[in-house]
């Protein structure tokens, strides 16, 4: 054999390191429906399914936790994880993770109203005076974390949050698009609340895996199998299921939108 053939595929089988090993790649995640959630002990969601997908074409087995995000984080931190699933990226964590090229999903958090206090807001500037739910720490950038023109109230979920505004203790919700339709379904709220026209900040949602041995082309073969995925009937007929989200195709910049996802109640 070719010494150069012994080389390429040492590395090939290095990047794919734990499964050589028989062992599992270790995945953490919050809920956070659509996106991946547990429904009814069964593990579901667009990003999750996807995953899922990608993992078995590559020959990857996986090990799943769904905990608090600031403790998934932590996990990786410690070396108790080896990956989150729709994480943001973030330039200060570069040296510890390593991120695909290409992204699962994107986030749109947006506002959300009861329709019979109709808040049709289409500018940040519109919400001077009013009380908006938000959750416990997430980020939704600088502009309306920043803002002293209406009040943030947080909730224990974005569930109590809805009760809240059904309820008229707060003005508006904030949350993921998709997220916040969810919801409204789930607890069935359609033809009650309303989706303002403001965007608040987008953000993209990854796979990341921390650095090791073999996870760059780890990294690069699960990029390239997500985007062939995301051509496929499949992945269609799961966008279709969770709520026509598309895949994204244009970058978005980190600095414009600004946005992190993280639970303050774990160390």
């Amino acid at each position: 054999m070719p010494a150069i053939f012994k080389l390429l595929t040492a590395v090939l089988f290095s990047c794919l390191s734990l499964v050589a090993h028989g062992e599992k790649l270790r995945i953490v995640t919050e809920p956070w429906a659509p996106y991946v959630y547990d429904d009814n002990g069964t593990r579901a969601g667009l990003d999750y399914e996807t995953t899922v997908a990608v993992f078995q074409r590559l020959g990857v087995e996986v090990q799943w936790q769904f905990l608090p995000w600031k403790r998934c984080l932590a996990m990786l931190e410690q070396g108790h994880a080896d990956g989150a699933l729709d994480i943001f990226h973030s330039h200060e964590r570069d040296a510890q993770l390593l991120y695909p090229s290409e992204p699962l999903s994107e986030v749109e958090f947006v506002l959300f109203y009861a329709n019979d206090r109709p808040h049709p807001t289409t500018t940040l500037d519109e919400l001077r005076g009013l009380t908006v739910g938000i959750s416990p720490g997430y980020l939704y950038g600088e502009t309306f974390s920043g803002s002293s023109a209406f009040e943030r109230e947080p909730a224990p979920s974005h569930e109590a949050n809805f009760g809240k505004l059904m309820l008229g203790r707060i003005d508006m919700v904030v949350t993921d698009r998709r997220v916040g339709q969810h919801i409204i379904k789930t607890l069935g709220l359609e033809g009650k609340v309303s989706q303002a026209a403001v965007v608040v900040s987008r953000q993209q949602q990854f796979l990341a895996v921390r650095r090791g041995a073999g996870m760059d082309l780890l990294v690069q073969r699960f990029a390239a199998e997500l985007k062939r995925f995301k051509q496929e009937p499949a992945y269609a007929a799961l966008s279709a299921k969770y709520g026509g989200m598309q895949a994204q195709t244009s970058p978005i910049s980190a600095s414009e939108h600004a946005v992190e996802q993280q639970e303050s109640s774990a160390p």
